[in-house]
């Protein structure tokens, strides 16, 4: 009788292992994790409901996670019109507040959209960045292990984008997982 572990490893197959049956072992398939990048934008939470029902609803193992990017409250503010003046600090307590603010603002965001996930019946967790947008999220993403993102664009045309920077634009080509950038419909588009 010849020796099966043998055989497969002659014909370069995987051995099998008495313990399944005698049936060689298959790699385990990982679960798909979808990042949906949300702010308070109508944009990003349509990308997240449009993720919802044609990339979660097809995926039932998929893990979704909900990121909201905000800005470091920094202790001291830039001035419009610096006039020689320079770097201004904020008192601690103008901080604070704009802490709290901050906090709160987020809170309504990630808010507003677990609701959406819980309303489609889908089980999200929700995670908070601090940075710059761009930065955070492309980082989130990688210690995240993503296999995609999501994120909503606002439909800027190209001189305004080359003005204000896209999040969007930034991301599908820095991060390092596909990217999917839902655009608004013609009814959102500005």
């Amino acid at each position: 009788m010849e020796d099966t572990g043998a055989a497969a490893a002659a014909s370069g197959a995987p051995e099998a292992k008495a313990e399944d049956g005698g049936r060689a072992e298959r790699p385990v398939a990982k679960a798909l994790k979808v990042v949906a990048a949300v702010d308070a934008s109508e944009e990003s939470l349509h990308a997240l409901s449009w993720a919802l029902d044609n990339i979660v609803r097809c995926h039932p193992d998929a893990a979704l996670v909900v990121v909201h990017a905000q800005h470091a409250v920094d202790h001291f503010v830039y001035p419009v019109a610096a006039h020689g003046i320079g770097i201004a600090y904020a008192p601690p307590l103008a901080v604070e507040s704009m802490r709290k603010t901050q906090e709160e603002n987020t809170r309504q965001i990630l808010a507003r959209a677990l609701d959406m996930c819980k309303e489609r019946q889908v089980d999200a967790t929700a995670a908070i960045v601090e940075g710059d947008a761009k930065e955070a999220i492309c980082q989130a993403v990688e210690r995240m292990q993503a296999g995609l993102l999501v994120l909503g664009s606002r439909g800027l045309g190209k001189i305004k984008r080359a003005f204000l920077g896209s999040v969007s634009d930034y991301l599908s080509h820095h991060a390092c997982c596909p990217v999917l950038v839902v655009k608004p419909t013609k009814g959102q588009a500005k």
